[in-house]
C-alpha cells in the first residue's frame, strides 16, 4: 500500500475536511490529525492553513497534493496490472447509489458479485442520485449508480439498464382496474413524491412537461425521503405516486397496492457514473461487467407479468 500518511493527506486536501476524513477513512480524527503531523514534521512545513475552522492548502501542501496524486494513481495501476497478470480481484470497492437502487436493485447484484468476488470488500454509500454525483465529483465512491441524467461533462456515464415507472394506488382505488393511465388524469389526483434532488423526482417532473403537464399544475399533497415511505402512504388512501416498478415486487405479491402503467409509458435509465481517467481499478471494472450481465439477465424477467399482479 502506497504511503499511509500520504494516503490520509491526499483524502484530507481533496475534502478539506478532517472530520470528512475521517469518515471516509474509516479512521477517528486524531488518528488523522496524528498522521499530517507526521508529514509535517518529514517535510519541515505546514501542509495546510487552519483558520476559523477552516483549512486550505499552504504552497507546499499544493506541491505535495499534485505528487500524491500521480503517486497513488500510479501505486494503483501498479497493483492492479500485477494483479491482472495472476487473475487475482481484490482490493477495497466504493459503491455509491441512490437510495431506490440501493435498496431493491444491488442487494441480489451485490450478493451474486460477491460470491463470484470474495477477496473485494465493497462498501456501500446511500443518497439521493445528486448526493451521489457529488460523492463521485469528489472521488469518495469509486463507481455511482443513480437513476437521472448527470449533467456534468467531466463525468463518464454508461447506461446499464431501463427502469419502467408506474402509478401506484390501493386496490380499493376508482383507477384501480384500469389497464393503464395517462398523465391528464393524474393531475387533479392527490399526489405524493420524493423529495428534491431525488432522480425519481426530476424524472417525473419531465414526463410531465414533455406531455404540456407543468409540475405546478399537479395536486402536490406530500414529499418523502424514500419509496418505502411513500408506499406506506399510499397504502394508507394518502393519494398516489409513480414509483419504480422495481420497488413494489412486494407488495403487487400481498396485493397491497396496484401498479398501473402509464400512457405513454414512462422508462428512465439507471446509469454508471465515474471519473473520466484513464486508469480504473480493476474490480471497478469487474463490477461493471458483472451488473451488466446481471441486468440483461433481469430484464426479460421484469417484462413478464401484469403491473397489478
Amino acid at each position: 500500500m502506497a504511503d499511509r500518511r500520504l494516503q490520509v493527506f491526499h483524502t484530507v486536501a481533496r475534502l478539506l475536511s478532517f472530520t470528512k476524513a475521517a469518515e471516509t477513512l474509516h479512521m477517528t480524527q486524531p488518528a488523522v490529525t496524528f498522521q499530517i503531523r507526521q508529514l509535517e514534521e518529514h517535510f519541515n512545513t505546514r501542509l495546510f492553513d487552519r483558520t476559523h475552522n477552516r483549512i486550505s492548502l499552504t504552497a507546499a501542501g499544493q506541491r505535495v497534493y499534485d505528487y500524491a496524486e500521480k503517486i497513488i494513481a500510479l501505486y494503483g495501476e501498479m497493483d492492479s496490472r500485477v494483479r491482472e497478470l495472476t487473475g487475482d480481484v481484490s482490493g477495497i470497492l466504493i459503491i455509491g447509489a441512490s437510495t431506490t437502487i440501493a435498496e431493491y436493485v444491488l442487494p441480489s447484484l451485490l450478493g451474486e458479485f460477491q460470491s463470484r468476488y470474495k477477496d473485494v470488500n465493497v462498501r456501500l454509500s446511500v443518497s439521493n442520485s445528486l448526493g451521489i454525483v457529488h460523492m463521485v465529483e469528489n472521488n469518495t465512491v469509486d463507481v455511482g449508480i443513480v437513476e437521472s441524467p448527470v449533467t456534468n461533462k467531466n463525468l463518464a456515464v454508461e447506461v446499464c439498464w431501463h427502469d419502467e415507472l408506474m402509478l401506484i394506488c390501493p386496490p380499493s382505488h376508482p383507477l384501480a382496474k384500469k389497464s393503464s393511465i395517462t398523465p391528464q388524469e393524474i393531475v387533479n389526483l392527490p399526489f405524493l413524491c420524493r423529495e428534491e434532488g431525488s432522480g425519481t423526482r426530476e424524472v417525473i417532473n419531465e414526463y410531465f412537461e414533455d406531455n404540456k403537464i407543468s409540475a405546478n399544475d399537479l395536486n402536490l399533497c406530500m414529499e418523502f425521503g424514500s419509496p418505502e415511505a411513500i408506499k406506506s402512504a399510499v397504502e394508507a388512501g394518502l393519494g398516489v405516486s409513480i414509483v419504480s416498478r422495481a420497488t413494489v415486487g412486494k407488495e403487487l405479491k400481498l396485493k397491497t397496492l396496484v401498479a398501473l402503467p402509464l400512457n405513454p409509458v414512462l422508462k428512465r435509465p439507471f446509469s454508471f457514473v465515474h471519473q473520466r481517467q484513464k486508469f480504473r481499478l480493476r474490480a471497478v471494472d469487474e463490477f461493471m461487467n458483472f451488473a451488466h450481465e446481471h441486468c440483461e439477465k433481469q430484464e426479460p424477467q421484469s417484462k413478464k407479468g401484469t403491473a397489478g399482479g
